[in-house]
């Protein structure tokens, strides 16, 4: 069974970090676009951070440059997500998705998403 498990959220304090990661199970995510997302209560999911199969390339949303950094690890069929500086508008659940192509975009045009984890930033 293909699937794609999130780790890493919690509760953090304005300015703190937290590294986020995403496992896969059943496939290996070396072939496959990966991408972060994210979607706080009443709003819409919007595209966080995403890097294409060789790691070369990534992406931000402008809301992140600079505090997130994404990175993958083929070896250990993981992608992680650094996040610092983090404020309280962070706070949202995140999920990671996996698409079949080599190039990473930021719209939601994956084919499969890990279930979330929740990120709280509050003092």
């Amino acid at each position: 069974q293909l699937q794609l498990v999130e780790s890493g959220g919690g509760l953090v304090q304005p300015g703190g970090s937290l590294r986020l990661s995403c496992a896969a199970s059943g496939f290996t995510l070396r072939y496959l676009a990966i991408g972060w997302f994210r979607q706080a209560p009443g709003k819409e999911r919007e595209g966080v951070s995403c890097i294409d199969t060789s790691g070369g390339s990534t992406k931000y949303a402008d809301s992140v440059k600079g505090r997130f950094t994404i990175s993958r690890d083929n070896a250990k069929n993981t992608v992680y997500l650094q996040m610092n500086s983090l404020t309280p508008e962070d706070t949202s659940v995140y999920y990671c998705a996996a698409a079949r192509r080599a190039v990473c975009v930021m719209t939601a045009e994956y084919d499969y998403w890990g279930q979330g984890t929740q990120v709280t930033v509050s003092s």
